[in-house]
C-alpha cells in the first residue's frame, strides 16, 4: 500500500492556472488507476479526471474538459493535475485515489483550490 499525498492548490483569480500534484509514497502499481476527485461544500464529490496505467488513456469530466489535463509520470511516482482557465465553480477540496477494479481504495487529504 502507498501513501498519497497531494499538493500545489491555493488561491487563484479566475482564468488562472494551477498544477496539482499527487505523490506517491512509493511505486503506484502499473494497473492501477489514478483519479481526481474534488467535493466543494453542499455539494457531492465529482469524478474530476482519470487516467489509466499506460499513461495514454484519460477520462475528464464534461465540467472541466478542455481546460484539465492529467498526466502520470510512474519514474516519480507522481500525478498531475494541470487546470486552466480556472472559474469560480472549480473552488472545491481536490484529492487523488487510486483504484484497483474501480475500487477507490487509496486516498491523499486533499488540497484546497479558490478561485475567485
Amino acid at each position: 500500500h502507498v501513501q498519497l499525498v497531494e499538493s500545489g492548490g491555493g488561491s487563484v483569480q479566475a482564468g488562472g492556472s494551477l498544477r496539482l500534484s499527487c505523490a506517491a509514497s512509493g511505486p503506484v502499481h502499473p494497473r492501477r488507476c489514478v483519479a481526481w476527485f474534488r467535493q466543494a461544500p453542499g455539494k457531492e464529490r465529482e469524478g474530476v479526471a482519470r487516467i489509466y496505467s499506460d499513461g495514454g488513456s484519460t477520462f475528464y469530466a464534461d465540467s472541466v474538459k478542455g481546460r484539465f489535463t492529467i498526466s502520470r509520470d510512474n519514474a516519480k511516482n507522481t500525478v498531475y493535475l494541470q487546470m486552466n482557465s480556472l472559474k469560480s465553480v472549480d473552488t472545491a477540496l481536490y484529492y487523488c485515489a487510486t483504484s484497483v477494479r474501480a475500487i477507490y481504495d487509496t486516498w491523499g487529504q486533499g488540497t484546497q483550490v479558490t478561485v475567485s
